[in-house]
């Protein structure tokens, strides 16, 4: 975390309440079946995030203030439930947490019972509330909402496998969407500051707030859509190499892609899986699913090129006339759509929600960057390699969520994630 103001124990307390209830709520859907499974190694099986999440309370807070005080509800949870912390100890393995049949679904439920009753005792104490342990409850709460973002894509893959194509959410709350007219944003060249100016929460790996150089370029108003990508594909996109960078190639071909995760034929025509269940292809709203590779390889066929996040931040902070911002998981509509206020033509559209945007850059610490000490400094700054940064977040994320400043990463070849591209240019 960066220094900061440390957040309100009434705020704080409201808060917690009000994410930790979403969480079960997102769950509320699901089978104790669907709780369960975990549909490849990258995800996680629904009640493990329910677990973890308050396995993190438990380890960072509770542990922390009431030391040899705090009854844990299980022992054995400490390292079931441990995703990547080694300062904590031994943890099961990633792979391996769609095997876990036990603890059951009610036994986790039961645990967060357990420690929200122990944290809400806490947080009616503000004497034993400094401004350190304020800061740790604040990222633990930031740290469940990407949990809730990570719940809707790993349940959105694990029921993608299902051949019944079940629905997580089955009212499509989508109308026929019009075509916009292709518009691109002047960003200004010289030096800029980027990373988070310091008011209020952000993770570490947002700072130290720092000075870049940029030259004049151009940004597109808004995401690439399913209708722009189909043209690349049509054009042969996924059999031309030369518009792949040698290891996107090579994966493509091993893994046989054709087209975005979650897109099938049916009658002649693409249709995608969605949480809303198999829909056709929308030409109008922006493609989604697809990994850096394929954005890189779209960005090279379109003549264009993906931005950096410099680029990336500067346009989303100073475009000339604002920005407009896309859908959230709070609107409920959990596919990306365009804008939900009126569209202007040379306004930065959909720079927030939506889909999360690859850039070119690759997940590396700012400089002066230096982790935090103890377990909390494994939260970020140890991922910062084979990675690329994607900006602005999407139609799963949590609305009080992200911020210009906010730096996702994933592998090049990940695609289960929300994520598209918008296109930048020299100018």
């Amino acid at each position: 975390m960066q220094p900061r103001s440390a957040p309100a124990p009434v705020e704080l307390a409201r808060r917690y309440l009000n994410i930790r209830n979403t969480s079960i709520a997102l769950a509320g859907p699901l089978s104790a079946e669907d709780c369960a499974v975990q549909s490849m190694p990258d995800a996680s099986p629904v009640k493990w995030h329910l677990a973890h999440t308050t396995w993190f309370f438990e380890t960072f807070i509770l542990e922390r203030i009431n030391g040899g005080r705090h009854q844990p509800f299980d022992p054995t949870f400490r390292v079931l439930f441990n995703s990547y912390y080694n300062t904590v100890g031994a943890k099961h393995p990633r792979p391996q947490r769609g095997l876990l049949t036990r603890p059951r679904l009610g036994d986790v439920l039961s645990y967060r019972h357990h420690v929200d009753a122990a944290m809400a005792d806490l947080l009616t104490r503000p004497e034993r509330l400094g401004a350190d342990v304020r800061e740790l409850i604040e990222l633990g709460l930031h740290h469940e909402q990407q949990h809730q973002e990570l719940i809707l894509t790993d349940v959105k893959h694990l029921l993608s496998r299902n051949p019944l194509r079940p629905a997580y959410e089955p009212t499509w709350p989508l109308m026929k969407i019009a075509a916009r007219t292709p518009a691109w944003v002047p960003v200004g060249g010289g030096i800029h500051e980027i990373g988070h100016p310091g008011n209020g929460f952000s993770f570490d790996n947002e700072g130290p707030r720092h000075r870049v150089l940029l030259r004049d370029c151009e940004m597109a108003a808004y995401p690439v859509s399913h209708g722009e990508y189909l043209r690349f594909m049509a054009d042969g996109g996924y059999e031309r190499p030369e518009f792949w960078l040698s290891m996107g190639w090579d994966f493509v071909q091993a893994n046989a892609v054709h087209a975005p995760l979650y897109w099938e034929r049916v009658d002649e025509d693409w249709h995608a899986f969605t949480l809303h269940g198999l829909v056709p292809v929308d030409a109008n709203t922006p493609v989604t699913h697809i990994s850096y590779f394929e954005a890189d390889a779209f960005a090279r066929w379109a003549g264009a090129r993906l931005p950096t996040e410099a680029e990336w931040e500067v346009f989303a902070t100073t475009a000339a006339d604002g920005v407009e911002e896309g859908n959230f998981r709070e609107s409920r509509m959990l596919h990306p759509v365009p804008p939900r206020v009126p569209r202007t033509a040379q306004r930065a559209q959909q720079v927030f929600g939506d889909v999360w945007e690859w850039t070119s850059s690759s997940y590396a610490a700012y400089p002066g960057f230096t982790p935090a000490p103890g377990a909390v400094g494994e939260y970020n700054g140890k991922f910062m390699c084979n990675q690329y940064v994607l900006r602005g977040g999407s139609c799963v994320t949590p609305e009080s969520h992200i911020r210009a400043s906010y730096r996702n990463f994933f592998p090049p070849d990940a695609r289960w994630q929300f994520s598209g591209l918008r296109l930048a240019r020299d100018a």
